[in-house]
């Protein structure tokens, strides 16, 4: 049995084991260079100082790494953290260290030199925080990595992994619920993004902590604009939205390994500095180009969902999807990887009817239980729903978690540009004759062909040009009944077969709009822009457009030299300074190192560090 050991070392703890709210709040001043606590910070910092198991559920961006951090340096001993990213892991091991807070990290490829020093840094009791792997728990035990050292802490990081319901399942979280066995007395933190209520049990049951207080800040990020539009011309439809974004840096999501090299090879050749990662890239080469997006500014990632969790990279200024992802829960996660500093940021996706077929294709195909796959689909067709919907995507979105919103956000397709609607049970009967007609095997592509009467090889060969139904469709074009079809999808009349090659059959609800005892109420796709060759759609979306000529040209010389430091130090930029911050100087321009101080992000350390070296930059524009 381990025992937590409070310490009134710069009267950090009272004598009943609570923090001072006062001395948290001069350690998150004086470390992180902060004001104030941001939403439930401060709430879940004194639950878990109090020595009371705790589960987190924040939203990308709301800050929940301080929610254990920040304890660590109120604590005798070393926190222990159990994350399964490593590249997250590094990144806020190079953040603490340049807050001044002793960290380190052990994983399962790190360099022998480099595990050596971490060990005999956590032998010798000068860590704070040590970062691991499950897997390395799992392996060797913690008893055996603490070497009898105080734990005071547990923190569980991405803690949706323990869940079967979870997006990221890792067979090694199954054993962390040992841990409160262990360490029966010390407090256990859990803490993800995006959890369900089932998701939410999981974490409770497998880590043991059923007494665990659950802290759930709002999932609504203001900052992020959401835009979704069917696919036609996936090409030009990126290269429209990323010539807004000229500068930043952002990630383009695909589905398969295929599609990522060719839209890199593709972007590059139309100017847009691309690189791309996925799981069967050379390690080296994934390494560099993982490596490269945190270092640089400007660049567009191409990635498959191998890339993503665990970014720490706080200005990503866009995520696009090329294809439809999973589930809501999937596209929260990877849109929310933009706009982590709480400034403008957009989130994009092109869709179409065949992602829906591909992705019913991957759940039939996965080795899971029958339950798994109906929990799944559902979850598809939640997305389908909310790519479909007439009203504001933002409230959808939230809807999904539970969260109430009263719509008309203001910062999506839907609000700035609503969507018409019209009374489409005529062509509903019509799109579901065709399938009837048809016999209920067909693709949703063979069955438009029919509606819209075009004569090929194949509506030749099935007899098709022969039915009453044959181009009974012509009235509307490709895309309309294309959408047409995935509405019909998203109000459940009709089913795509995974067994029948993507057949559509028909659902039993479909008999009462033939019937016509059901109004059908389609949205109406907005027609597309035509695209110039010379010009982008819309304005410039960076952050940056925001400030004044003469700030912005003072926001430029701080970013080189935070570039410079950068390089010298061999650190990511955002962890010299954030965007933020920059801005903050470029506007506020302070004269003197103690005003710096009163800018959010300046820290005591980071002040000693760089203060007077962007003070010149300031000093001489």
């Amino acid at each position: 049995m381990r025992h937590i050991k409070r310490v009134a070392a710069e009267a950090d703890i009272s004598q009943a084991g609570k923090a001072s709210s006062v001395k948290t709040q001069e350690i998150l001043r004086r470390v992180w260079g902060y004001a104030e606590f941001r939403g439930l910070q401060h709430d879940v910092v004194k639950n878990v100082l109090a020595g009371r198991d705790t589960l987190v559920l924040f939203p990308t961006g709301k800050g929940k790494s301080l929610c254990y951090q920040l304890p660590a340096l109120c604590l005798e001993g070393t926190t222990v953290v159990v994350s399964p990213l490593v590249a997250l892991m590094r990144d806020q091991v190079e953040e603490l260290k340049e807050l001044g807070v002793a960290a380190g990290a052990l994983w399962s490829d790190q360099s022998p030199e480099d595990a050596v020093e971490v060990k005999r840094s956590l032998r010798a009791g000068t860590l704070k925080l040590i970062y691991v792997t499950p897997e390395r728990i799992a392996a060797g035990g913690l008893d055996a990595l603490m070497g009898g050292k105080s734990v005071p802490l547990i923190a569980i990081d991405e803690a949706h992994c323990i869940s079967v319901w979870g997006n990221n399942f890792r067979k090694d979280y199954l054993l962390l619920g040992r841990l409160k066995e262990m360490y029966e007395d010390v407090p256990i933190i859990a803490l993800t993004a995006t959890a369900d209520p089932h998701t939410r049990a999981d974490i409770v049951r497998l880590l043991n902590i059923p007494k665990a207080e659950i802290f759930i800040d709002s999932f609504d990020r203001k900052n992020i604009s959401y835009e979704i539009m069917p696919r036609n011309n996936p090409k030009g439809q990126l290269l429209d939205f990323l010539k807004r974004h000229e500068g930043d840096s952002g990630i383009v999501y695909c589905l398969s390994r295929k599609k990522v090299e060719e839209t890199v090879e593709w972007l590059n050749e139309n100017g847009i500095r691309a690189k791309h990662y996925h799981a069967k890239l050379d390690p080296a080469v994934k390494a560099a180009n993982q490596d490269s997006f945190r270092m640089e500014e400007g660049l567009c990632l191409v990635a498959t969902v191998a890339f993503g969790m665990g970014i720490n990279k706080p200005n990503v200024r866009y995520v696009v999807h090329l294809d439809l992802p999973s589930s809501v829960e999937s596209y929260y996660q990877e849109t929310g990887r933009a706009g982590r500093d709480g400034l403008p940021a957009e989130a994009f996706m092109v869709y179409g009817m065949q992602d829906i077929v591909q992705r019913l294709r991957m759940i039939e195909e996965g080795d899971t239980t029958d339950q798994i796959k109906r929990i799944e689909r559902a979850k598809l067709n939640a997305l389908v729903g909310i790519c479909e919907t007439t009203s504001c995507r933002r409230q959808s979105i939230l809807n999904y978690f539970g969260e109430t919103h009263q719509g008309r956000c203001g910062n999506c397709d839907t609000c700035t540009k609503p969507i018409e609607t019209w009374d489409g049970t005529e062509a509903a009967i019509k799109a579901l004759a065709a399938i009837y007609r048809t016999g209920e095997r067909f693709g949703v592509g063979q069955v438009i062909d029919v509606l819209i009467g075009k004569v090929t090889e194949r509506t030749r060969k099935f007899g098709h040009v022969d039915l009453a139904v044959f181009g009974a469709g012509k009235e509307l074009n490709i895309s309309a009944w294309q959408s047409i079809y995935r509405q019909l999808l998203t109000l459940n009349l009709i089913r795509v077969e995974h067994d029948e090659f993507g057949a559509l059959k028909l659902e039993d609800a479909a008999a009462a709009v033939f019937k016509r005892q059901r109004q059908i109420t389609l949205r109406r796709e907005r027609a597309l822009p035509r695209r110039s060759a010379t010009n982008s759609q819309g304005p410039s979306f960076s952050s940056r457009s925001a400030l004044s000529p003469e700030d912005r040209e003072v926001f430029e010389a701080l970013r080189q030299e935070r570039l410079t430091i950068s390089k010298e130090l061999g650190v990511a930029p955002y962890v010299v300074f954030p965007d933020t911050t920059l801005i903050a100087f470029a506007t506020m321009r302070p004269r003197r190192l103690n005003d710096m101080l009163e800018i959010s992000g300046v820290g005591q350390t980071k002040l000693a560090r760089y203060g007077e070296r962007f003070l010149r930059v300031l000093q001489q524009t």
